[in-house]
């Protein structure tokens, strides 16, 4: 639809999304919803350049979980990089 409609190149910025992970017997995080979640935005990026236009680049919302700006709260993860905090500051 933008490049349609304006014909400039684009920069896809801050994809991702965030979820509530929990650990699985062995201590890790098992995400792969995100990592879906990222190729199949990666391989529509892959597509829409096969149609043209112009991406000049793509960006994840953050490498590493960060504080959530709406909520100020870390239980809610958007990295890939796990960030050993909790939402009262604590962490190990």
């Amino acid at each position: 639809f933008l490049h349609d409609r304006y014909q400039k190149p684009l920069f896809i910025v801050e994809n991702g999304l965030g979820a509530r992970d929990e650990f699985d017997e062995n201590g890790e995080i098992q995400d792969d919803y995100r990592i879906a979640y990222l190729n199949d935005h990666l391989v529509q990026a892959h597509e829409a350049i096969l149609d043209g236009v112009e991406l000049m680049g793509f960006t994840s919302w953050g490498p590493i979980d960060l504080v959530a700006n709406s909520t100020a709260e870390m239980s809610k993860r958007y990295g890939y990089i796990y960030v050993d905090r909790h939402d009262d500051g604590q962490g190990t």
